[in-house]
């Protein structure tokens, strides 16, 4: 497993945008990179993910909105959101899946995304 470290949320207006940042404590270079969120009384969804070979998944409702990035030099994910709604609210967290697997097992503590209307 590997230790990850999310920083970069905050409060925002909607329409305005935040880079939510992740740091692993290791080379994640093979690893499936994957940004999840959890919003009050909801259920843990997977909202953007990027391969070791750098292709992206969104959700449906961040597609156009948010992009995943990696910097494996660096050992970062990046996560650009633009056009936030209050609805984008949650707690964002980064997880990282073993080479070749989609079970995401190791987890960041998870960083607070606040967009007031």
């Amino acid at each position: 497993q590997v230790q990850l470290v999310e920083s970069g949320g905050g409060l925002v207006q909607a329409g305005g945008s935040l880079r939510l940042s992740c740091a692993a404590s290791r080379s994640i270079r093979f690893n499936t990179m994957g940004w999840h969120r959890q919003a009050p009384g909801q259920q843990r969804e997977l909202v953007a993910s990027i391969t070791s070979d750098a292709t992206t998944n969104y959700a449906d409702s961040v597609k156009g909105r948010l992009t995943i990035s990696r910097d494996n030099a660096k050992n970062t994910v990046d996560l650009q959101m633009n056009n936030l709604k209050p609805e984008d609210t949650a707690i964002y967290y980064c997880a990282a899946a073993p080479f070749r697997s989609r079970a995401f097992n190791s987890w960041g503590q998870g960083t607070q995304v606040t967009v007031s209307s």
